[in-house]
């Protein structure tokens, strides 16, 4: 496989997880792997041959350090593969936002105003996702200078990121949005900057590895859908069965 996204998946109460590697090309689930630790991965990357592994061009996953570890352990010059998965990012700086937000709305409630009262959800919505019916609503909060409104523009401002063709222009923008961040005075997205920053290398090499775990994210619903339809899998191994039978890639209709 080229291109390939890792991946975790809940397989039970009580913080029990499966490590799924699929192929970001042909939309399949290649290898389970139980828990979610070093071992997890290291597990597929030590089946493979020197020439599959070698053959690898881009790894996108979340900043899951152990994943990190396993990837740059095995596979050949895993820091220019490794493209750390936008949307886990973004979805980082947006806990940051609702911070943000959910201080703000405590502060101002103290003093009986109910500015924010039902704005959750707005916030974490991108300029064009605000629903229609809402829109009014929300650009009459961007008006009012909010804490929150300041972190959601900073936020949406990062998107910018995965925009720019050629990794200077991306190194010269993360420079100014990072100054912007960490000097915002807000400490929620001052934090979260510093989380990116420290792995700012390898979220740019979206450049030169335009992958994200969009796939593996969609198998992963459709594995939910597996684990309801059966009303859940006491048994691990029926559980990771079932995942290879209906998205391994089996001609389940063969002529």
């Amino acid at each position: 496989m080229r291109r390939i996204g890792v991946d975790e998946k809940a397989a039970a109460k009580g913080h029990k997880y499966l490590t799924l590697v699929c192929d970001l090309d042909e939309g399949t689930v290649e290898h389970i792997a139980e828990d979610r630790r070093q071992e997890s991965l290291g597990g597929y990357y030590a089946g493979l041959s020197p020439q599959q592994l070698d053959g690898i061009e881009a790894v996108a996953m979340d900043m899951w350090e152990p994943y990190i570890q396993a990837t740059r352990a095995q596979v050949p010059e895993a820091a220019e593969k490794i493209v750390f998965d936008r949307f886990h990012v973004m979805g980082h700086v947006g806990k940051a936002v609702d911070a943000v937000r959910k201080q703000e709305h405590r502060d101002l409630m103290a003093s009986g105003d109910e500015t924010l009262k039902g704005s959750t959800y707005l916030w974490l919505y991108s300029r064009e996702n605000v629903p229609e019916r809402r829109r009014d609503e929300f650009d009459a909060l961007m008006r009012q200078e909010l804490k929150v409104g300041r972190a959601w523009a900073i936020k949406e401002a990062l998107r910018r990121l995965w925009h720019d063709v050629y990794p200077a222009s991306g190194w010269t923008f993360w420079k100014r949005w990072y100054f912007w961040a960490t000097h915002s005075r807000l400490e929620p997205i001052r934090k979260a900057a510093e989380t990116v920053c420290r792995h700012i290398d390898n979220i740019l090499t979206y450049s030169q590895h335009p992958v994200t775990n969009a796939m593996s994210e969609g198998l992963n619903s459709q594995i939910q859908k597996i684990k309801s339809m059966a009303c859940g899998f006491r048994n691990t191994e029926h559980f990771k069965t079932a995942i290879y039978f209906h998205c391994g890639g089996l001609d389940l209709y063969p002529c």
